[in-house]
């Protein structure tokens, strides 16, 4: 409803279609903050901690979205300015209505030209962070929370550039495209979350390596 508000509050907009979920709609900020209430939620019930949880998703978070960002070739859309590198996506005049592409008297479908594959750039991005961050995790003692932390820097980092290449419509607040904007929030309240957990010093238990000395390891208990 932020990012596209005119379905809903503009000319002819409706609110009520807002909850009308079998519509689609779903934008993966409200996805990811809601979904972490309710991430929250359930690991207090089942006495888990949520920073383990929340560091535990991070990964598989990012290969979802990665996987998700397909589904922008198949709507026709995100993408960035003209190309005609091999990659380069069709894009085609779109009939919102009937959900195809706008057809000429031949019936052969309008092209527009071919564009930057920004979410082929996305998806990418996120494969290299989910991998980045597994990697880091492995060698880097980090505190409760901050594999998540850094996945909310290392996507909105990504996200930005990629909002900077995008040249389909968007909502534009102060010469920018409104997610340029949640992308530089949501990254630097990622990167107040993991100073304040490296502050903390709340770090999880580990088991050790067969190549370590269990007596010198504090082993986690189940």
């Amino acid at each position: 409803m932020i990012s596209s508000p005119r379905p809903y509050f503009g000319e002819n907009g409706n609110f009520v279609d807002a909850f009308k979920i079998w519509e689609g709609g779903l934008g993966i900020w409200g996805a990811i903050a809601l979904g972490a209430v309710g991430a929250y939620i359930g690991a207090r019930r089942h006495g888990h901690s949520f920073g383990d949880l929340a560091d535990a998703l991070a990964p598989g978070l990012l290969v979802a979205q990665a996987m998700g960002r397909w589904g922008n070739w198949f709507n026709n859309e995100l993408y960035g300015g003209a190309s005609d590198a091999p990659w380069a996506l069709t894009i085609h005049e779109w009939d919102g209505g009937a959900g195809r592409a706008v057809v000429d008297a031949a019936g052969n479908p309008v092209v527009l030209g071919t564009f930057q594959p920004t979410f082929l750039y996305e998806s990418l991005w996120c494969i290299v962070v989910a991998i980045g961050l597994v990697l880091l995790d492995r060698r880097v003692r980090l505190a409760r929370g901050q594999v998540f932390s850094l996945y909310m820097m290392g996507y909105t980092a990504g996200r930005l550039v990629i909002e900077l290449m995008r040249t389909d419509p968007a909502e534009i607040i102060f010469g920018q495209r409104i997610n340029v904007w949640v992308s530089i929030g949501v990254f630097l309240i990622g990167l107040a979350l993991f100073l304040w957990q490296g502050r903390q010093g709340d770090y999880p238990q580990r088991g050790y390596r067969s190549s370590e000395d269990p007596s010198t390891v504090e082993t986690a208990k189940s």
